[in-house]
């Protein structure tokens, strides 16, 4: 019998340590990490998070290998690619969802086949097993303050209007942005028109805007609040068409270059920088710990709607006007110094091509 249990030590040791319960992999052999994310061209998404994230990964888990997908903007493609690397094996998955609502019966697939799923940057639907994103409703507060005090020093505080174009109505994150706006605006401002738009769309913003200054009237318009850069850069071409006050104040999110050209300009006011690397750092923290089977923790919990106490990674935003471009998005590389610089006045274009 000694004998016996001699050799079943020495088989054990002869495995190796086993793995903790609901590991995919192991940091000494790595494992593949699926990374998904919402938006190409321009994005942000392309030029900074992928590299942001792979290095961080890289970084963590040198024998990890990185699986990269964007989905375009599509929906349906985005599906797609979450189910083909599911079907290659892959387990853990960072998710930047185009429809954070549409991709929760995708998140329940790859739950039920023992995957991970971080939601990245878009609080998606369905049972995610973490969150890295920004505080959402500190976003809108941003904005709405940023847009009273821009309105404050034009002295039109009284007897103005504001148009509020919001994002999507079913996107979590946008409801809370949203929230926080009405939480800085209710009461200060009379809102003349406020639309939510679906998958925040800049051509439904322009005809959004376009609809309001037309019944509102040019000069009755003091301020416009747009939960987002990609949507605003339609809108500040309107708010030209339509003759409103040079110099209305305009607001955004994203710190797009774009964005930044036009505070710059005077066209728009401010926008809400959401540093990528901190949030980077997060998710390839968060899709190591995960994968090898660790418990994660966050900063706070979240809800999704379908899933409650989602540990969660809140990184502060910051807000970028003309006087701070150059410690902010210059300063964290996201824009050239040589590009912070006013254009020439001229007719404002709509510069569409970049988006959070």
């Amino acid at each position: 019998m000694p004998g016996v249990f001699l050799i079943f030590l020495i088989g054990l040791a002869a495995c190796g340590a086993p793995r903790p319960l609901g590991a995919v992999g192991t940091v000494r052999d790595g494992f593949r990490i699926g990374l998904l994310l919402p938006e190409k061209g321009e994005s942000r998404y392309e030029k900074y998070d992928r590299p942001y994230i792979t290095r961080a990964l890289t970084a963590l888990c040198p024998r990890c290998e990185v699986v990269y997908a964007n989905a375009g903007r599509d929906h349906a493609r985005q599906e797609r690619q979450m189910d083909a690397m599911l079907a290659e094996g892959i387990k853990v998955f960072i998710l930047g969802a185009v429809d954070v609502r549409g991709i929760a019966s995708a998140v329940a697939r790859a739950k039920f086949h023992g995957a991970k799923v971080i939601a990245y940057d878009r609080l998606a639907n369905g049972p995610i097993d973490a969150y890295v994103s920004y505080d959402d409703r500190q976003i809108g507060r941003m904005q709405g303050q940023a847009l009273l005090d821009a309105i404050r020093a034009r002295g039109e505080l009284r007897g103005g209007a504001i148009v509020m174009i919001n994002g999507s109505p079913v996107d979590r994150a946008s409801a809370d942005v949203k929230a926080g706006a009405h939480a800085a605006l209710d009461g200060q401002m009379i809102i003349g028109r406020e639309y939510d738009i679906p998958s925040r769309s800049p051509e439904t913003a322009a005809a959004a805007a376009a609809n309001a200054f037309a019944v509102l009237g040019p000069q009755k318009v003091v301020g416009v609040y747009v939960a987002d850069d990609h949507m605003a850069a339609a809108v500040a071409a309107i708010m030209v068409r339509a003759r409103l006050r040079p110099g209305t104040p305009l607001t955004g999110e994203g710190a797009e270059a774009a964005a930044i050209q036009r505070i710059l300009d005077g066209a728009q006011t401010m926008t809400v920088y959401k540093p990528v690397a901190p949030e980077a750092r997060n998710a390839a923290r968060l899709a190591v710990d995960l994968g090898s089977g660790r418990t994660v923790y966050g900063t706070a919990t979240v809800v999704n709607g379908t899933t409650v106490a989602i540990p969660a990674m809140i990184t502060s935003p910051v807000v970028v006007t003309s006087a701070n471009v150059i410690a902010t998005v210059v300063k964290d590389g996201l824009l050239a110094p040589s590009k912070a610089v006013r254009r020439p006045a001229g007719p404002v274009r709509p510069s569409v091509g970049v988006t959070h």
